[in-house]
């Protein structure tokens, strides 16, 4: 294994990627132009992909290329880009055979509350980042945390704000949530283009608005987030998953560009 993830907390961070494995090319890509954008503005980078997006709307839509080969690609991208990367697992079997090459090990959001595999992640002792369920209120995480951390002191844990359920298809974001969960000691994040997002609006995949994810990264920023997630892709209209709400690659550094002005005023009113 190697070293841990050291997070400055007095540097925004980025989780940014593709939703999904498509090819160790396009990840290679992304990674660069996105590691390239963050080294100019003095952010920190953490790249994130799926090696299964095992809650599609429809059995037909595209998953992955599964654990093994998903792993092999996240590893030549730690080696090649060098930077940490991040993915989500869903089974607790699954969090040791990961933590083998990834530094960040995600829980998705519908499964924020499933023991097990919390316990299995912290176990590992790597960086373990929750998404807060979008059916969960904010103070529910610090129970979420426990259960990373019980028995493993160690264990450094970041949680995500992605947007609560409100009605069929809609998302809508409580900027309230981030300094109730900032309570818990922990980098808290906000995805900014999940939150985007309209579950199964479409019926057989998500809809989104990605629009308004340039305003609610500056506002989430200015809310004091620690870090914010976001996926992105050379070609959107393309993408195998979330191409509704994923972001354009040449959209990434103008929106960063902009956050980090936004972080660097809000030191000032700390």
């Amino acid at each position: 294994m190697t070293q841990p993830l050291e997070l400055d907390p007095s540097k925004l961070f980025v989780i940014a990627g593709p939703c999904v494995i498509e090819s160790v090319d396009t990840c290679l890509r992304i990674a660069e132009r996105v590691k390239q954008a963050c080294d100019r503005l003095g952010i920190t980078y953490i790249f994130k992909a799926s090696f299964d997006k095992a809650n599609r709307s429809s059995q037909a839509s595209f998953r992955g290329p599964g654990l093994q080969d998903g792993l092999v690609v996240l590893e030549t991208i730690k080696r090649e880009i060098g930077v940490p990367v991040l993915t989500d697992i869903h089974e607790p079997d699954q969090a040791k055979i990961a933590a083998k090459v990834v530094d960040v090990l995600q829980i998705p959001a519908f499964l924020a509350r499933q023991t097990d595999l919390l316990y299995a992640c912290g176990a590992t002792g790597r960086w373990v980042n929750i998404k807060k369920g979008q059916f969960m209120a904010p103070q529910e995480m610090a129970s979420a945390i426990a259960k990373v951390t019980a028995g493993h002191p160690n264990t450094k844990v970041m949680l995500t704000e992605r947007g609560t359920f409100f009605g069929y298809n809609r998302l809508v974001n409580d900027f309230t949530a981030l300094p109730v969960m900032k309570k818990n000691g922990c980098p808290v994040v906000f995805d900014i283009t999940h939150s985007t997002q309209q579950p199964a609006a479409l019926g057989h995949q998500s809809g989104g608005n990605p629009e308004f994810s340039p305003m609610l990264s500056r506002a989430a920023v200015a809310a004091g987030v620690d870090g914010l997630f976001l996926e992105c892709h050379p070609d959107p209209e393309h993408a195998k998953s979330d191409s509704a709400t994923v972001l354009h690659l040449d959209a990434v550094e103008p929106l960063l560009r902009s956050c980090a002005q936004i972080a660097e005023l809000r030191k000032q009113w700390a």
